[in-house]
């Protein structure tokens, strides 16, 4: 018998435009009360973040802090803060990275998270998982889910659009993430959750139904890609790991980082990941790049930025990245040659 299992859910979801205008009356009528450090990134999330942080200065004892640069070295700050002036809630104001860092520091210094995106760039809004570099490649550890989620769609809808583009091809990753996840307990490698891929798979569904929508850049958009991005973060939670929302598409991703960082965005890189590992698993890829080619997300390794022998590198390396983690790479990945053929019929490069 299996014993008992802990999820950590958000409670509170608010999505509609113009939310953070009224951001002390929701939180209040969540009975959230406290004090508060709002973190921030740098340039337009700080904006972002002092607006909050002069709609709740007044009634509340509220700080703010912008941070930058790797995500260890900004949550070292953000939790030296913490330790020297303990806070009840810790408010995240800005896009992917703004909300690991502080996820992350919340969970180690033992206080609430709230969730504000300003754009919709990956699925980490909702899970209580993390993406941390380390010795060993990229590891996906724990951190803490937030009380709260604000998503204020007159703000994501003002982002660059590439940024709602790229929160698509993270959304789309999880059909091969999934299937890595199914290829994993077929072969008696782990567990898997019924719930948490059926959940994640109607994630993506909701995504890949709605294109034209999506690719118009309003609101109604990134209601969609909000509402999709979000059910993929609980059903991370409710599996207690990242399994239902990466697998070998983001190990591509990682290994392409590590070789060329900064080419691109996250979810574009898994979004290009998917196309080549749906084609490993005998699945659909033309579903997936036609898809991606509709909204206007990068397909080959020209609109990501990279060149041919980057994506070649990075798919004969994806299996070293989480070398605990079976995905349809195996544990011996890919020979060039099978990299190559990979990427050229998926027309990748």
């Amino acid at each position: 018998m299996k014993g008992p299992k802990r999820m950590q859910l958000p409670r509170h979801v608010d999505i509609g435009s113009g939310i953070l205008r009224g951001i002390p009356e929701a939180l209040e009528s969540m009975r959230i009360r406290g004090n508060f450090l709002i973190v921030t990134g740098p340039n337009v999330t700080r904006e972002y973040g002092k607006f909050v942080y002069d709609m709740l200065s007044g009634e509340h004892d509220t700080e703010m802090l912008s941070v930058s640069g790797a995500k260890k070295d900004a949550c070292k700050v953000v939790m030296d803060r913490l330790s020297r002036n303990p806070r009840d809630y810790l408010i995240a104001v800005g896009g992917g990275k703004t909300i690991d860092i502080a996820k992350y520091s919340a969970f180690h210094s033992q206080c609430e998270f709230i969730s504000i995106p300003t754009v919709l760039s990956h699925d980490g809004i909702a899970s209580s998982r993390v993406s941390m570099a380390n010795s060993e490649g990229v590891a996906s550890i724990d951190a803490v889910a937030p009380i709260a989620i604000m998503m204020d769609t007159e703000i994501i809808s003002d982002a660059p659009y590439r940024f709602l583009a790229s929160g698509c091809g993270d959304s789309v990753s999880k059909n091969t993430a999934v299937l890595d996840w199914e290829l994993a307990y077929r072969l008696g490698k782990e567990e898997k959750s019924e719930y948490a891929c059926a959940l994640s798979l109607m994630s993506a569904k909701i995504v890949m139904d709605s294109a034209e929508v999506i690719r118009n850049g309003g609101e109604e958009g990134v209601r969609l890609v909000a509402k999709a991005l979000m059910g993929s973060g609980v059903a991370m939670s409710i599996a207690g790991s990242s399994r239902p929302g990466s697998g070998s598409e983001h190990l591509f991703s990682h290994a392409l980082d590590s070789i060329v960082p900064d080419r691109a965005l996250h979810g574009e890189q898994v979004g290009v990941g998917t196309i080549m590992m749906m084609y490993l698993h005998g699945g659909d890829w033309r579903e997936i790049r036609d898809f991606l080619s509709r909204i206007g997300a990068p397909v080959t390794a020209g609109d990501l930025g990279v060149d041919e022998e980057s994506i070649i590198k990075a798919l004969t390396s994806a299996h070293l990245v989480r070398p605990d983690r079976y995905t349809i790479l195996g544990e011996t990945g890919l020979s060039e040659v099978a990299a190559g053929r990979v990427a050229r019929r998926t027309e990748v490069i």
